[in-house]
């Protein structure tokens, strides 16, 4: 995967320029075919012009020089499938399928930047995942999860043998309707989210004997006799424990669900499970509990004496790691903030209390990513830690490895919370008695973007295949091998980790722009290798879309495949066989989400057939318990979107866009309904003020 150098039609040929800025010679001949890329919709988007005929080809078969001149565009990025071979001083790449990204040739104007490509590619997946569960159905009630739902899948899409439940793997499942809901207003997916919301709830919620807290069970097994519940994870690294990432997951499709709906109900077990996450896991010191006092989360606890520091958790014993204080971050309280704050009209003060709850959490877990997971001996962060804080590299399967994807995921995520606190900032510095508040937000808020760019630099050099494009899976953070990387398995690419890397460099690029670029004095080929794009987050962000839409999509069953080899081959052994896991359903809708705002909003393209309006929707209950629902589609700062269009009930309300717009506006992005106007569809329709791309 690179640039295009240069094109020789005469020899059939043309140069490459990949990453690592290494410039691969390669040849076309009558076998090689050129692929626009397809989404899920599989429609052809070949819509390339000849430009002349360059030689007379066998009858029946196209020149291959005009093909040449047909599809390879100069400084076009490109992916190509192939043959290396390399004999003394002779090298070349014989192409077999040549990855055309752009549009009719014309560049920049990428297929995966259109307005619609994000969209169609979520409503294909959420029709897909109703239709392996449920067939052709259009509507779904609790019996119809309680009876067809699973949490594996086959690569068809079939059910497996194993008929476990597993209630996190639900929890994502619900993020992705209720985020395909959100972009496309199907409301099929609304109402399969809310069956699947009474599913988890009635199924797998535990609330403790005074219901001040809620736990959530691990699983249900469908057997022959009945239905088993399961407390206890089951999964090999924390198997009779209360993992906390499975209680903060738990969240994740609740929270999204909330933001469609206002659903009061939804807000009180969240409320409950984050109360439980801070009486339980936070390591806060009291007389009662006897914690150090150290901050952030403890891992697991022990379901007998739930306590995260008794002898029975083996390697889990008073251990605090990345899932445990980072994943608040997107899994849940993004969302939930989104949807509260502003405090929503008719709120009482219990609300306000537990919005002030979740953004000194926020706070607080960006803190603690910020403080203790940075490590200056390595290009990686650090993600396991012991009570105190020490670095645990002898844990388990990790022992002294990275995951690239969470280094991406750090990135992502602090620029997020960045974007926040600079919103907040904004809003506090008119007003004299908050301006000292406001001023530490911008620090802080500088401190996570700066943190930030450094992973995500260190991830374009230490994470990204240099060569084929992607984000490699685990790697050594101490490399012995005298590389830069030392796999610590495979030099695998998992679809999730892509996703984290797709999402950090979109959002870094409206932080950075592309003022960073970095000289390099390596030679390629005997010519200077100058001004290479390294930190252009922009080019980056492209480069992994690109590599997702290519080797990602399964377009035969309409899935995405787990994980890839290095060169982008489907890995579908064992459990990577299946088109449903643990974290599919979550992070391949949160993608399409996002990826279809952070295009609208930060990627200019003028004159490209696009342009930087989207909409999404709402649908508050009729028993909220509010009388005005936020609109913000993710943390963004000042200046960033604005509201241009609302509609209530199919009619045009431009007062209520007038108030919601950020133009100084007392409570931006918040909707003021009616009590009648509450159960109607409300639409919104966003305008970005885009970087220059």
């Amino acid at each position: 995967m690179g640039r295009v150098l240069s094109i020789d039609p005469a020899s059939r040929s043309f140069q490459i320029q990949a990453r690592s800025g290494d410039v691969f010679p390669a040849y076309v001949n009558l076998e090689t075919q050129y692929t626009p890329i397809s989404n899920l919709d599989e429609l052809n988007l070949d819509r390339f012009t000849p430009l002349k005929v360059s030689g007379v080809p066998p009858a029946g078969q196209p020149d291959p020089a005009a093909q040449i001149e047909k599809y390879i565009k100069k400084d076009s990025l490109i992916a190509v499938d192939g043959i290396y071979q390399e004999d003394g001083q002779n090298r070349r790449i014989e192409s077999r399928v040549i990855h055309v990204l752009t549009m009719s040739g014309k560049p920049n104007a990428y297929l995966f930047e259109t307005t619609h490509w994000w969209l169609t590619q979520i409503d294909r997946f959420a029709n897909q995942w109703l239709e392996d569960l449920f067939g052709t159905r259009m509507t779904y009630d609790t019996d119809d999860f309680s009876l067809s739902y699973r949490t594996n899948l086959s690569i068809e899409g079939k059910p497996t043998i194993d008929k476990r439940q597993e209630m996190a793997t639900l929890a994502r499942l619900i993020y992705g309707l209720s985020s395909a809901f959100l972009l496309t207003g199907v409301d099929r997916y609304r109402r399969a989210a809310h069956a699947a919301v009474e599913f988890q709830r009635e199924t797998f919620r535990y609330l403790t004997h005074d219901g001040h807290y809620c736990f959530w069970a691990h699983g249900r097994d469908l057997t022959p006799d009945g239905t088993v519940l399961i407390m206890a994870s089951q999964n090999p690294d924390d198997k009779d424990t209360i993992p906390l990432y499975e209680q903060i997951y738990a969240l994740c499709g609740l929270a999204q669900y909330y933001r469609i709906t206002s659903d009061w109900e939804v807000l009180e077990d969240i409320q409950r499970t984050v109360r439980m996450f801070n009486a339980f896991y936070l390591d806060q010191a009291t007389p009662e509990n006897g914690f150090p006092g150290l901050g952030g989360y403890f891992s697991h606890l022990d379901y007998a004496t739930f306590r995260p520091d008794t002898e029975a958790l083996g390697k889990n014993r008073s251990r605090k790691n990345w899932n445990s204080n980072g994943d608040h971050i997107p899994a849940y309280l993004i969302n939930l903030i989104l949807a509260l704050d502003p405090l929503p009209k008719g709120a009482g003060e219990d609300l306000r209390r537990f919005l002030d709850e979740c953004v000194a959490l926020l706070e607080t877990a960006s803190r603690v990513i910020l403080e203790r997971f940075p490590d200056p001996e390595s290009a990686y962060v650090n993600e396991r830690f012991h009570w105190n804080w020490k670095p645990d590299h002898e844990w388990g399967w990790q022992q002294n490895r990275a995951i690239c994807g969470h280094n991406c995921k750090i990135a992502w995520n602090l620029t997020r919370v960045a974007k926040y606190f600079l919103s907040r900032s904004s809003r506090a510095s008119n007003d004299d008695r908050n301006r000292l508040r406001a001023e530490g937000d911008r620090r802080f808020a500088g401190d996570l973007i700066a943190f930030a760019k450094k992973l995500a630099q260190s991830m374009a050099e230490h994470g990204i295949d240099q060569i084929s494009g992607g984000l490699y899976d685990a790697v050594e953070r101490q490399p012995r091998n005298n590389q830069p990387i030392e796999f610590a398995w495979m030099n695998t690419k998992d679809f999730w980790q892509q996703e984290q890397a797709i999402l950090a460099y979109l959002i870094l690029h409206s932080v950075t722009g592309k003022e960073e670029l970095i000289d390099s004095a390596r030679t390629v080929g005997g010519g200077a290798f100058d001004r290479y794009l390294k930190a252009d987050f922009l080019g980056l962000a492209r480069e992994m879309e690109a590599f997702w839409n290519i080797y990602f999509l399964d377009f035969d069953f309409r899935g995405v495949y787990q994980r890839v080899t290095g060169s982008g081959i489907p890995y579908e052994k064992g459990n990577y066989g299946q088109k449903a896991g643990h974290s599919t359903g979550y992070h391949v809708e949160e993608l399409n989400y996002l990826a279809h705002i952070y295009n609208r909003v930060y990627v200019h393209k003028p004159g490209h057939n696009t342009d930087n309006n989207f909409s999404m929707f709402f649908r508050p209950e009729k028993d909220c318990r509010q009388l005005s629902i936020n609109v913000l589609p993710d943390f963004l700062a000042p200046g960033e979107i604005e509201v241009v269009r609302v509609s209530v009930y199919g009619v045009d309300r431009p007062d209520l866009a007038a108030k919601a717009r950020n133009h100084g506006a007392p409570t931006p992005f918040q909707i003021e309904l009616q009590p009648h106007e509450l159960g109607s569809e409300v639409i919104v329709e966003f305008r970005g003020h885009q970087i220059e791309a």
